[in-house]
């Protein structure tokens, strides 16, 4: 079983098509590229654009915890609108870049988080074509497959029923399982060390792997 770009930085952004490649993303049965793929090296802090934007936000142990995320992205406006954030949402997006089990992020956790939520966003917007802030369920199969994913009808229709509203998908939603599909495929990427797309889970592990999302 590949996994194309693994193992490397400088790959595409998280969400994003490789440079180059067709939309559908890698060939069937491959896993997408960079998804769960540790960071590059960052700029030191004190150098970083970002740096100034994370500090306001960071609480006094200087990280960011899901309620304060949830500030952040509800005033960004990123979903679209001013709607408060969805708070489990935030916490499954800590939990994703959460190596520690801290419960909160630190600055290059943050910087990952966004780089990945950009990428999330551009797919949402070029399969919301009527600009309604929503997607449709067969858009979202088309944003899953667009992210590099091949998954069995089976398995993208359980998707769209845990995460349409009213048979739609809001962003915050799309959101939720861009994560989950990213952590879970990193969490059986590692596991698959023959990359054979099988792998065997103690039981204990499997919990902390879907219970931690």
């Amino acid at each position: 079983m590949a996994y194309p770009g693994y193992g490397g930085y400088g790959g595409p952004m998280p969400g994003m098509p490789m440079a180059g490649a067709p939309m559908g993303g890698p060939q069937a049965g491959a896993y997408p590229p960079q998804y769960g793929a540790y960071p590059g090296t960052f700029a030191p802090p004190s150098q970083d654009p970002m740096w100034g934007y994370f500090t306001a936000i960071a609480g006094q142990d200087g990280e960011v915890d899901a309620e304060e995320l949830q500030r952040c992205l509800t005033q960004t406006g990123i979903s679209g609108s001013y709607m408060p954030f969805s708070l489990e949402t935030c916490r499954i997006m800590v939990a994703m870049l959460d190596r520690d089990y801290s419960g909160k992020m630190g600055f290059n956790e943050f910087k990952e988080l966004f780089a990945a939520l950009n990428g999330w966003k551009q797919n949402f917007l070029m399969v919301d074509r009527d600009n309604s802030g929503t997607v449709e369920p067969h858009e979202l199969s088309q944003a899953i497959n667009n992210m590099g994913y091949r998954l069995s009808p089976q398995a993208l229709n359980c998707i769209i029923k845990r995460f349409s509203r009213g048979g739609k998908i809001f962003f915050d939603d799309y959101v939720a399982c861009c994560v989950k599909l990213r952590a879970l495929t990193e969490n059986f990427r590692r596991r698959d060390a023959m990359q054979q797309g099988a792998v065997n889970f103690p039981y204990d592990d499997f919990i902390t792997c879907t219970m931690s999302l």
